[in-house]
């Protein structure tokens, strides 16, 4: 399927060269979402950046913004070319321009899937085993446009609580870290008694899971997963999509599609890299995949 795919990409692209080529840009720029600290995100896409660069022909430059709001706005703005966005970042590129950029490829999990998990977790030895026991207590968000860090369980857990996620409400106070890895470094340190992430699901807890933020701070040394544990889990959210800005020519559009749609195949490692863990690869997907994301981050704007 992914051969089809790509043949198919390749012949738009032949076909819309009598108006649109590589050279019709000078460079192109792609936007990674906050989770870990900036070098170790421009380590783990420089893979991703020369692929496209000798595919282009023309520079490719990777750009890491202090939160996950330079990446939407570099979409919107056209300072940025490509990203994997968490859902609830498309869905305010989106919101916020319908024109502006679209889905085009998901991450494919292990088994095959593409959803993921937003996990609630605290340290072991704090007592912490569920969302009560965190009554009172200081919680952890990570960015306010992160689906896993903010989006999905600022919905469910009200509904498990009975109380909003404002301080003082249920939790004795609700901060934001500034990300996912950085959650996982206050809940470690004890500075917050419990926290969001995002996980796979899959695999062994001890690892990290197979992919996400957890998996990433057990590969770097930050954590040990002995000293966690799980407290809540949410339901399962639509993949993380690579989105890409509609304004590119056909042809780069088409060259950018191919080398992500099969790095599953031609290079695993790259793909591990840039999908943060083990994964089959990515597949293709549309924006109706996250009509569910951008209703609710619709609700919670309103």
């Amino acid at each position: 399927m992914k051969k089809i795919i790509a043949a198919a990409l390749m012949s738009t692209a032949l076909t819309g060269a009598a108006h649109a080529d590589a050279h019709a840009i000078s460079e192109f720029r792609i936007g990674i979402l906050g989770g870990e600290n900036a070098q170790d995100r421009m380590n783990s896409n420089e893979c991703l950046r020369s692929a496209v660069e000798d595919a282009l022909g023309v520079p490719t430059k990777l750009f890491a913004p202090a939160d996950y709001n330079g990446v939407i706005q570099g979409l919107l703005g056209g300072t940025i070319d490509l990203s994997l966005m968490g859902p609830s970042s498309y869905a305010a590129v989106h919101i916020a321009d319908p024109e502006a950029a679209s889905p085009i490829l998901v991450k494919v999990n292990a088994d095959g899937s593409t959803g993921y998990y937003s996990i609630g977790f605290a340290r072991t030895d704090s007592g912490v085993t569920s969302l009560e026991d965190l009554k009172g207590k200081v919680f952890g968000f990570g960015d306010p446009n992160s689906t896993s860090g903010y989006l999905i369980p600022s919905i469910e857990i009200p509904t498990i609580t009975g109380a909003s996620m404002e301080s003082g409400e249920y939790f004795g106070e609700v901060k934001f870290t500034g990300g996912h890895e950085q959650t996982i470094v206050a809940v470690n340190n004890g500075d917050v008694a419990g926290g969001v992430t995002w996980t796979d699901g899959q695999g062994n807890w001890e690892d990290g899971y197979t992919f996400g933020a957890l998996r990433k701070a057990v590969d770097a040394g930050l954590v040990d997963m002995n000293d966690l544990v799980e407290i809540w889990r949410s339901k399962l959210i639509p993949g993380e999509p690579v989105v890409l800005r509609n304004a590119l020519p056909d042809d780069v559009r088409a060259k950018v599609t191919a080398i992500i749609d099969t790095m599953g195949e031609t290079d695993p490692e790259c793909a591990a890299a840039v999908a943060g863990g083990e994964v089959l690869g990515f597949d293709p997907i549309t924006h109706e995949a996250y009509d569910s994301i951008v209703a609710a981050r619709q609700t919670k704007s309103n």
